[in-house]
């Protein structure tokens, strides 16, 4: 029998190197995430850090690349590229959720439901686990969700100064072109408010050139997007929490070994309550940071707070059914009941 040659045995000592270079299971992938969190926030960092935990937990299978602000699109795009392949994952709000799961708008699209973030973990603890079952169903592609967090409360920023609900329905109030914007736009028009629907990406400039004068939106957000420039005064109500999550692609998701899947997903949930601690701080900190360049802040009376509460409470009837699915909004409102009556 013929001996192998020397070259012959080199070349299969290196493939055999080569190969044993990735562990079983864990093959280099690459992983795509998109969000609409601009880049050097503590959004984006975070993420950084968790990829950076997933390349190491995987020993370089698994390599992250996070796709930050509006590059790829409004949440309902990124989705939609989750979908085709493009993305395999993605950090959104609830005006993302969604486009998944329509049970989703609880968490959120209820103003001036809650009272306290508390009571929006309580609910968030009852509301999640039927969501991401429901969400992992979906077809023909399904969703995993790696971790829930909220970032605080959205706030009014309007461009003159605005109190009350009467001084808003003077003012055009940017709506985020979405899956609920038609119905969002209905329940505005029928309160008297005059809705602008846009995407986020083109909202600095609809404010500049006052197609918008009034946004609701979270602190942080109105620092990152310079929206403060231009809306220089915010009304100091509780709206709504802006809630979120980290979902990934359930076709790629159940590609991956169990022993990988385990390592991202913990990584992933400690870059989740990072995430909300974060956020929560940096909102009342950009106020700060705010004000040092403009921005007015004006607190409400008692009584103007209840103006903003009878106005939300107004929406309920045709948010339940319209935004909300009826079932998931009497949960809601039955979990806040059993919760207040705890306390």
């Amino acid at each position: 029998m013929r001996r192998p040659s020397s070259a012959f045995l080199a070349c299969t000592l290196i493939t055999a190197c080569l190969l044993t270079a990735v562990p079983a299971g864990a093959a280099a992938q690459q992983i795509k995430l998109g969000t609409l969190a601009q880049q050097g926030t503590s959004f984006h960092k975070i993420l950084k850090e968790m990829g950076e935990q997933w390349r190491k937990a995987s020993d370089n299978g698994i390599r992250l690349t996070v796709y930050a602000g509006d590059g790829m699109g409004s949440e309902g795009a990124l989705v939609s590229r989750m979908r085709l392949g493009q993305l395999q994952a993605a950090l959104l709000t609830v005006s993302g959720l969604v486009e998944i799961d329509p049970d989703a708008a609880a968490l959120q699209i209820m103003p001036m439901m809650f009272r306290n973030l508390q009571e929006v973990e309580y609910v968030r603890a009852r509301l999640e686990p039927r969501i991401e079952r429901q969400m992992a169903a979906k077809t023909p592609t399904g969703f995993v969700v790696l971790f829930w967090a909220d970032a605080g409360w959205v706030r009014f920023f309007s461009r003159e100064k605005a109190l009350v609900p009467n001084d808003y329905r003077k003012l055009k109030v940017f709506v985020e072109d979405g899956a609920l914007s038609t119905h969002h736009v209905d329940i505005m028009k029928h309160a008297g408010f005059q809705p602008a629907k846009y995407e986020w990406s083109n909202l600095l400039m609809m404010l500049q050139t006052g197609e918008v004068d009034a946004v609701p939106t979270a602190p942080f957000f109105s620092l990152a997007g310079q929206f403060y420039t231009v809306a220089k005064h915010m009304t100091e109500v509780n709206w709504v929490p802006l809630v979120g999550g980290m979902v990934f692609e359930k076709k790629s998701w159940d590609a991956l070994p169990r022993e990988i899947q385990d390592a991202l997903r913990a990584a992933a949930v400690e870059a989740g309550r990072k995430i909300q601690a974060r956020s929560r701080l940096e909102s009342d900190q950009a106020v700060g940071t705010m004000k040092e360049h403009g921005l007015q802040v004006h607190p409400l009376t008692p009584a103007q707070e209840q103006e903003w509460r009878d106005v939300a409470e107004g929406f309920y009837p045709k948010i339940r059914g319209g935004m909300v699915p009826p079932q998931v909004f009497d949960d809601v409102r039955r979990w806040l009941a059993e919760y207040r009556a705890q306390r």
